[in-house]
């Protein structure tokens, strides 16, 4: 495996997110549109793919959310990849690159049925935090917070 750090400009990057969005629209269903606001990649500066045999297999961003923090963005392992750890992969690599650039915290939104997704920031010492920003009173969300 090689991870890559790139940006959204990043071929393999915005593959991985189409399929990423395709599963989304079709989990989020009359909601998509509200949700898909919130995820564009024009300007993401920190991605990070997972590479197998040469094959985009995962990846994941992250924003700065404030002076301190990050927001994690865009995570998704290719189906043919999963339950072999990459999302937790990806996890760490985020951590090390926002702590590199002097981030102390990480935040993500995720929906309460994706239960793989929430084991795996869990499982990262991600914890339950109040839903934040747009996330305010949506049902559906549920947010994480970790020091990093």
């Amino acid at each position: 495996m090689h991870i890559l750090r790139t940006d959204s400009t990043n071929k393999d990057f915005q593959g991985l997110v189409k399929l990423l969005d395709a599963t989304l629209s079709e989990h989020n269903g009359e909601n998509d549109d509200f949700f898909a606001q919130f995820n564009t990649i024009d300007t993401i500066k920190n991605c990070v793919v997972a590479y197998i045999d040469d094959i985009p297999a995962a990846c994941g961003a992250f924003k700065p959310f404030s002076e301190d923090t990050v927001e994690i963005k865009r995570m998704f392992t290719h189906p043919e990849f999963r339950k072999k750890g990459l999302g937790s992969t990806i996890v760490k690599e985020l951590e090390s690159w926002a702590t590199e650039l002097n981030f102390t915290k990480a935040v993500l939104e995720t929906s309460r049925d994706l239960k793989s997704a929430i084991s795996v920031y869990q499982k990262s010492g991600f914890y339950q935090i109040p839903n934040y920003g747009q996330y305010v009173g949506i049902e559906q969300s549920v947010c994480y917070g970790k020091v990093l």
